[in-house]
């Protein structure tokens, strides 16, 4: 079973960047689809921003629009959220996530804190 793991969360000032990999056990190329998600505590899952592989068409939500970017490196296996001009409300779990065959995968998420 395709295992996914998350990494390059930590704690940035305002303004920084960061870049999170998911780094997937098996090879992404069938993969359908990649994205990824975060949560706050109490509060559910929002979709940060997806890149759909047949049309290699990439969507964020409106309010990372032009800040954050998806990319992905198949011969890595690996799919990243570069992540600049980072805010404060940018704050929270990342989890990335991979559509293939029919099956969703989640990485186990790394952790996000944008504070001065």
């Amino acid at each position: 079973q395709l295992q996914l793991e998350d990494s390059g969360g930590g704690l940035v000032q305002p303004g920084g960047s960061l870049r999170l990999s998911c780094a997937a056990s098996d090879s992404t190329a069938d993969v359908n689809a990649f994205a990824w998600f975060r949560q706050v505590p109490e509060k559910e899952y929002e979709l940060v921003g997806c890149l759909t592989v047949n049309t290699g068409t990439t969507d964020y939500r409106d309010s990372v629009k032009g800040r954050f970017t998806i990319s992905r490196d198949n011969a890595e296996n690996t799919v990243y959220l570069q992540m600049n001009n980072l805010k404060p409300e940018d704050t929270a779990v990342y989890y990335c996530y991979i559509y293939l065959a029919g099956t969703y995968y989640w990485g186990r998420g790394t952790q996000v804190t944008v504070s001065s």
